[in-house]
């Protein structure tokens, strides 16, 4: 079949072909056999699979997007036949080799389909029945989450918002709203005045600091080494995380290679996952949010066993010891001597780490031997480690113990973020898209307030305003008066994906207004009072999908139907707004989204075996007067149609090509020449900055931290499995430790509805087989997690590849929340997560205390079996 394409934008499927049927007889052309594997080589495979005897040329494959943020956005394809998607595929573009890798979809993004066509979409805008503007008695907050809904029209609904923005501006002022960034309705509130957003280190946990201060880059991205040398590696270390479920496109096959040369693959962590499994790894257990101590005994049986690399870290670090400490330096201590117990007479022994983090004696010292100096050792860390409350030590640490085995800059050495499309390669981009042009309102007001206390906040009516977590430099502690009156949620899911979900539900309720746009009725939708229908990227021109892919692959995506019912792009409800408010909406959106669709095709470049950038796609004449757009030709390596029907371009690599990278080599050839981008020019074992800013910030005791790495308790996590925080004393009355693992049914809160996924990711609370034997916990009881913050029911998933004493509850459940019982039955975590801040104010998901017990009550039907959350109007 040909895929070359003779429109700008594929409009294969009409709002009218669609509206000829209900959604479930639109989606009932799709299979569920799109979930049983991760991608067919071809198409007429794609077609075999699904069991039809269709030829491949009825229906047309259409590129179309796989847009959350679930770590992967891969290549998506949607066959439409007789105006209807038949089935889904990935990527075709070339034939799949460890040298040309396909980028394939997983399960969400074969499931994509419902997230457009699903029956659940809202449809036209709604207003909460009982809220009116005004603000007090008027807008009968108690009743948000309970309220019946009116549909209203578009006219309406902006007339309404314009309104209430104005009076709140006008009344209370920019810091009486609260945004997140978006880029429609916040941008109109940028514009306004500005508003506070939220400080949230989310994914990157602790690497949201600045790691630049430690010689680092930037979240420790960027500086581990291209896939062709993991083979090189004696062992690979995969530090936390579940990369085989979070990780899109190849991410497991960068490690092929290595797998296929016989590479020791070692896993750390609380649970032997999907990830640890596909290697045949080595499980190292460890507790969640213990990482520091176990490092600690690591780097102190190294020292004990005499495989410390001492040459590397007197030429390439500082503060490791006495002898080679900063300039600047506060502290008169160091490292070595912390380890060897100078300070606390508490020497951080192997038998001293275990009590804290769980793991064996024998498993750390042998960890110790296997990393040390005289072995080609990868240490290769996810984020789940480090999104724990008090693990701010755990970057700089992880960096000293790989100088220490003196693990960078070299082959077969690696020590670094192997995160999403990281995981397993690096080095600079070899193709990449270009700027979209579109103009961005900043937000004049500086203040944010962090996640983890956002809704106590409010409640509260004061912050503490240190800065948005991703910025180079936080700000010391800072307490301000807060009087919120205005929610904005769009482009976020504050409520979903923000700790303390039950104090969420109170905060909210005390607000004026409360405005959310939305794909589906989803615990936003359902908290606010005028809900917006948005446009799913299938129904808008096209476009790419981040900066989540390999560094060979840029991938992009084309429209798939006209949109469908009343729903509108986040730009055009920014522009209504704008308009309505009589701002300078052309000022705002100089560029039409087709327009900055197609400025990001004509950027788009790759580099070239000589090492040169050049431009990517041909564009001719001929193209651009089609797209009716501005721009000049060029010549590229692919046509634009071509690229449009392909939804990718991959580099084709080679064994000894000109692609190759081994990350921090240019310092170890010549660090006076490459300085790293810390103070001193060095890895940074003692850094002041550090201690200096984790200090300031007011979340922990001053003097906390020091400029080197310690081990600092938790407010909650292992001490707090104890009644008087002793570790070995009587059990607490949460004495177990619940992290949030991704889980393959959604990518955060987001694909939680589809029916397809609810039915084969069954989203069960994961419970070691001892401890839930001796609660009398079988496999398939409904159980109740609870602790001082919340609680949830769950179907029990009862294992033993998890270790005692950890509950995994699978992160993003939508919250369906029983007030009267004061449960919520979806199995939410962050109903487990509560207003704790440590340190530089981390969202800790992963060490929070909790209990469970046989739920007395009705047991939980199966999520598929429930009804989908479609409105009922008034």
């Amino acid at each position: 079949m040909s895929k070359s394409r003779m429109m700008p934008v594929q409009s294969g499927l009409t709002r009218r072909g669609f509206l000829k049927g209900s959604a479930a007889g639109v989606l009932a052309a799709g299979s569920l056999s799109t979930l049983a594997a991760c991608a067919p080589q071809t198409q007429d495979e794609a077609l075999s699979e699904t069991g039809t005897d269709a030829p491949v040329d009825e229906g047309t494959w259409i590129s179309a997007a796989c847009w959350h943020n679930c770590g992967g956005r891969c290549v998506n394809k949607v066959l439409v036949k007789d105006g209807v998607p038949a089935r889904q595929g990935s990527d075709t573009s070339h034939e799949d080799s460890f040298e040309w890798l396909q980028q394939r979809g997983c399960p969400r993004g074969r499931s994509q389909q419902w997230q457009c066509f699903g029956e659940d979409r809202l449809k036209f805008p709604m207003k909460r029945k009982n809220w009116q503007p005004g603000g007090g008695d008027a807008a009968r907050g108690e009743l948000r989450g309970k309220d019946e809904w009116e549909r209203i029209s578009w006219d309406e609904a902006i007339e309404l918002i314009a309104g209430e923005v104005q009076r709140i501006y006008d009344t209370y002022g920019p810091r009486s709203v609260i945004a997140n960034y978006g880029p429609g309705i916040d941008m109109v509130l940028a514009q306004m005045g500005g508003y506070i957003s939220i400080s949230d280190t989310s994914s990157n946990g602790v690497y949201a600091f600045n790691m630049t201060s430690l010689g680092l880059p930037g979240c420790d991205l960027g500086e581990t080494n291209d896939r062709f040398d993991n083979k090189n590696a004696e062992t690979i270390v995969l530090m936390g995380g579940n990369s085989a479920w979070s990780s899109g496109g190849t991410t497991m096959n960068n490690f092929n290679e290595a797998k296929d040369a016989g590479v020791q693959f070692v896993y750390v962590g609380p649970s032997y996952n999907a990830t640890a499994a596909y290697f045949d790894a080595r499980w190292v257990p460890v507790l969640p949010g213990t990482d520091t101590a176990f490092l600690l005994g690591v780097a102190y049986e190294m020292l004990a066993q005499d495989v410390v690399d001492q040459d590397f870290l007197d030429k390439y670090c500082v503060g490791f010891d006495a002898n080679h400490m900063p300039e600047g330096a506060k502290l008169n201590e160091n490292f070595r001597d912390y380890l060897e117990g100078a300070y606390d007479d508490t020497p951080k022994t192997a038998e001293w780490a275990s009590a804290i983090c769980g793991t064996s004696v024998d498993d750390i010292k042998w960890f110790a031997s296997t990393i040390g100096k005289d072995h080609a050792v990868m240490l290769l860390h996810n984020y789940a480690l480090a999104r724990c409350s008090s693990a701010d030590n755990v970057p700089q640490l992880l960096m000293t113990v790989g100088a220490m085995g003196g693990h960078m800059g070299k082959s077969g050495h690696a020590c670094g973020g192997a995160y999403k499309t990281f995981a397993g390669t690096n080095g600079p981009e070899l193709v990449y898209y270009g700027d979209s042009g579109a103009a961005w309102v900043e937000n004049p007001i500086p203040d944010s307030i962090s996640a983890p206390l956002l809704w106590q906040s409010i409640l509260d009516g004061k912050y503490n305003s240190t800065g948005f977590a991703y910025s180079e430099v936080f700000n010391a502690q800072d307490i301000k008066e807060a009087d919120i009156k205005y929610l904005s949620f769009e482009g976020s899911a504050m409520i979903q994906c923000t700790p303390a979900a039950a104090t969420a539900v109170q905060a909210i309720r005390q607000m004026e207004f409360v405005t959310c746009t939305s794909h589906f009725f989803n615990a936003q939708a359902k908290y606010a009072d005028i809900v917006l229908p948005i446009t799913t990227e299938w129904e808008r021109v096209g476009g790419f999908p981040g900066h989540q892919r390999s560094r060979e692959t840029v991938i992009v995506y084309t429209q798939v139907t006209d949109p469908l019912f009343e729903a509108k792009t986040d730009q055009e409800i920014g522009m209504l707004l704008a308009d309505k408010l009589g701002l300078p909406t052309a000022e705002m959106w100089p560029v039409s989204e087709k327009q900055q669709f197609f400025n990001q095709i004509l950027g788009a470049g790759y580099m070239d075996e000589t090492g040169e950038y050049v431009p990517l796609v041909t564009v001719t004449q001929e193209d651009i007067d089609r797209w009716e757009c501005e721009g000049e030709p060029q010549e590229g390596a692919v046509a634009i149609d071509q690229f449009l029907a392909d939804g990718c371009f991959t580099i084709k690599r080679a064994e000894g090509d000109n692609y190759g990278y081994i990350g921090y080599a240019d310092y170890i050839a010549d660090p006076e020449a490459n300085p790293r981008p810390s103070e001193s020019g060095k890895f940074e074992v003692y850094c002041q900055y550090k201690a200096d800013m984790l200090n300031s910030m007011g979340y922990s005791p001053d003097g906390t931290f020091k400029p080197y790495p310690t081990y600092v308790e938790a407010p909650e996590g292992r001490e707090g499995m104890f009644a008087d925080r002793v570790i070995g004393g009587e059990p607490s009355e949460y004495p177990f430790i619940v992290y949030n693992p991704h889980y393959l049914r959604r990518a955060h809160g987001v694909l939680d509805n589809l029916p397809w996924l609810r039915e084969a990711w069954a989203n069960p609370v994961f419970l070691n087989a001892s401890d839930a034997a001796a609660k009398g916990v079988a496999d398939g009881d409904t159980v109740r997690v609870y602790n001082a913050h919340g609680a949830t029911l769950r179907t029990a998933s009862v294992t033993e590849i998890l270790m005692p004493g950890c509950v995994g509850l699978p992160h993003g459940a939508w919250m369906d929340f029983d007030e009267d019982e004061g449960v919520d039955r979806a199995g939410m975590d962050n109903m487990l997560c509560g207003t704790v801040a440590s340190g530089m104010g981390t969202s800790g998901y992963n060490n929070y205390n909790c209990n469970f017990e046989k739920y007395e009550g009705e047991a939980l039907v199966p999520d598929c079996e429930l009804p989908q959350r479609i409105v009922e109007l008034v």
